[in-house]
């Protein structure tokens, strides 16, 4: 008979009443002593497991509540819609249902020309519109994801971009940036912004996006559910910040594009929370191909994205870009033709031969094609296509110091 030693964590009884003897769990109690010999020590050891899952399962369950409670309180999302953030300055507004951000544009914002860079003017687009839905009482665990969108494994993918961009703001200023949704189509949704100075109401920059829903497991595009589209309805505005008669057609480029930068590597930071490249890196990428020296006299005003698949962090991107020489040229004619006969002599021709063509095509729009792709070992999958439209660097205001 093997010796052993135990601590119970239980109580025990322990009797040698013959009113018991017909239970058998009853008589192997009496069998177990605290201190002593143990007749069957398996049966301790059965007994101490099972106790010691019980007690970790038990410890597993309050240390998840435990942290859902303490992300709960940290973040704080509301699950009512609320009408006023003053953490983020933000309130709802259009009839309850649009949303307006107070900004103040940062230092680490800004480029060398002390103007907010174009990835900034995104990624402020970005953050408004899930502080829009964060307000709204919709936001579950996702990125923008409604609690319905969660239920169905459902998230948020762009498929559509464009923003236009009159001016920059500049480092210290404060703007507003108001943002609403709508729909596209049966299964999409339009969000919209516009980005203006709160000290003169100047709009600085306008963008509109198009959204669709994919399964998360699956990777694959999803039809929008009920009890989403019950969800989302009611915050639907037919308004649109961007009027475009005629879409623009965004041709494929291929390896006789004139600019080319590959072996692109997404890192970990570059990855948002649905574990995919973020779109304000694809921007990055596009005009890291465009020469140094044009980016030192043009500034961007204007961007379309077409995104065609997603971009993960075992992919290797190239990025392609090639400049629309033929809408230049037929800009800068039709410009030069425009211009009125004075005594019988057209202008058209003086400009040509004095040069005058450089100061026409410094006022015309400037326009590239852009083209990311993943590169494959049978074939190269597009990521994005995008266009690009440029103008001449205006002078910033100088900075002077506040009179009060």
């Amino acid at each position: 008979m093997a010796a052993c030693r135990c601590r119970i964590t239980f109580p025990i009884r322990c009797t040698s009443n013959s009113n018991n003897s017909h239970d058998p769990n009853k008589q192997n109690m009496h069998k177990i002593k605290i201190k002593g010999t143990c007749s069957r020590p398996h049966k301790v050891d059965s007994l101490s497991q099972t106790a010691g899952v019980a007690i970790t399962s038990v410890a597993s369950v309050a240390e998840n509540l435990s942290h859902t409670k303490e992300q709960i309180t940290r973040q704080n999302i509301p699950t009512k819609k609320q009408y006023i953030d003053a953490h983020r300055q933000g309130l709802i507004i259009e009839e309850g249902v649009g949303y307006r951000q107070k900004v103040v544009i940062r230092s680490y914002e800004v480029g060398p020309d002390k103007t907010a860079t174009l990835e900034s003017i995104l990624y402020l687009l970005q953050e408004t519109a899930l502080n829009h839905v964060w307000l709204s009482g919709l936001l579950s665990n996702g990125f923008g994801a409604t609690h319905g969108m969660v239920r169905n494994n459902l998230i948020w993918v762009v498929s559509k971009l464009q923003v236009q961009v009159d001016q920059y703001p500049i480092w210290g200023e404060v703007v507003e940036i108001d943002t609403w949704v709508g729909a596209s189509g049966k299964n999409g949704m339009k969000r919209d912004w516009l980005i203006r100075s709160q000290a003169t109401g100047h709009v600085f920059a306008r963008a509109t996006s198009t959204w669709v829903m994919m399964n998360e497991k699956t990777r694959r595009l999803s039809k929008m559910p009920e009890e989403v589209r019950a969800e989302l309805s009611p915050w639907f505005i037919e308004k649109q910040a961007i009027k475009e008669e005629v879409p623009v057609k965004i041709p494929k480029l291929d390896e006789k594009a004139r600019y080319a930068i590959t072996n692109l590597k997404p890192k970990r930071s570059d990855l948002d929370m649905n574990q995919h490249v973020n779109n304000v890196k694809y921007v990055r990428w596009m005009l890291e191909t465009i020469p140094d020296q044009f980016l030192e006299s043009h500034q961007l005003s204007g961007i379309i994205l077409e995104y065609r698949r997603e971009c993960a962090s075992s992919d290797i991107v190239q990025s392609l870009c090639d400049p629309d020489e033929d809408g230049i040229n037929n800009s800068c004619l039709k410009q030069a033709n425009d211009i009125p006969q004075l005594n019988g002599f057209s202008l058209a021709s003086e400009i040509m031969e004095r040069n005058g063509l450089l100061g026409s095509v410094d006022k015309v729009p400037l326009r590239y094609t852009h083209l990311l792709l993943t590169k494959g070992e049978t074939q190269n999958e597009e990521i994005v296509r995008g266009k690009t439209t440029w103008k001449k660097k205006q002078k910033t205001m100088p900075f002077q110091p506040s009179k009060n």
